[in-house]
């Protein structure tokens, strides 16, 4: 059974950073694209960043103007998305997920199994 364990959500003020972590297990994880997609409330659930079986190829959402990273440790079966110079727009419920191919991809449903999320609040 795949599990996905997202952390390191919380409040934060506009302009300030928070890093978030999702630790897998169940699969090798170091077989599989991982990504992190996020939902605000009343929106649909929308795409942040992608990042392939090594870590040699990563996507993000345009939206993003560059203050996200993905990074993975596969030595930690874990996956990363450092936030910086956060909006209060950022504000959502943080999923990560895993895509059962070795590159990842903008569409959440060719992603096959997802954590409980975390939330993320950025005041103003």
């Amino acid at each position: 059974q795949v599990q996905l364990v997202e952390s390191g959500g919380g409040l934060v003020q506009a302009g300030g950073s928070l890093r978030l972590s999702c630790a897998a297990s169940g699969r090798t994880f170091s077989s599989y694209a991982m990504g992190w997609f996020r939902q605000a409330p009343g929106k649909e659930r929308e795409f942040v960043a992608a990042i392939s079986w090594n870590g040699g190829i990563t996507y993000y959402a345009d939206s993003l103007e560059g203050r996200f990273t993905i990074s993975r440790d596969n030595a930690k079966n874990t996956v990363y998305l450092q936030m910086n110079s956060l909006k209060p727009e950022d504000t959502a419920v943080y999923y990560c997920a895993t895509k059962s191919t070795l590159v990842g991809g903008s569409n959440p449903q060719l992603y096959d199994y997802w954590g409980q999320g975390t939330q993320v609040t950025v005041s103003s």
